[in-house]
């Protein structure tokens, strides 16, 4: 026999299943067309160097898109050589830095471009004697935002 508590506990629980599912559905305003000054963007320092973080959220196409800036230190790593579902793109802004492609690591300077597809181990690291900076432009096409985060 179900009891006027069963009712009432069923109801909190059904209430806070919604209000969680509402929540988690909740989107990040869609960015818009900007100008986002390096200037006015912070520094935040790393064990590592630098990281300017520019912007990070969902276009009217993509689930989301991000755009931050990293310095490394001469001799740094960010981080170990990983893969994920997006796919993404590391412009060289200065210094030189071997990037690991297809399980090769290529040395390239300033205005180099690196696309680490869908998947694939890649991996940063500075070879010079200088700091490294440069631009990852990741983003995360409709359906791959769950999948994003793979060891």
């Amino acid at each position: 026999m179900i009891t006027r508590r069963d009712i009432v506990v069923g109801l909190i629980v059904a209430s806070a299943t919604l209000c969680v599912v509402a929540l988690a559905q909740q989107r990040a305003p869609i960015l818009q067309s900007s100008v986002f000054d390096w200037n006015a963007i912070p520094a935040k320092e790393t064990n590592v160097g630098a990281v300017r973080q520019f912007f990070k959220g969902p276009t009217a196409t993509l689930d989301e898109l991000e755009l931050h800036v990293t310095t490394l230190n001469p001799g740094a790593t960010s981080h170990a050589p990983h893969k994920h579902a997006n796919e993404e793109l590391v412009i060289v802004k200065e210094g030189t830095v071997e990037a690991l492609v297809n399980g090769e690591w290529k040395r390239v300077g300033p205005g180099s471009v690196i696309f680490n597809a869908s998947n694939q181990l890649h991996g940063i690291r500075n070879v010079g004697s200088m700091s490294a900076t440069y631009h990852v432009i990741n983003w995360t096409s409709p359906g791959t935002l769950v999948k994003k985060a793979q060891p």
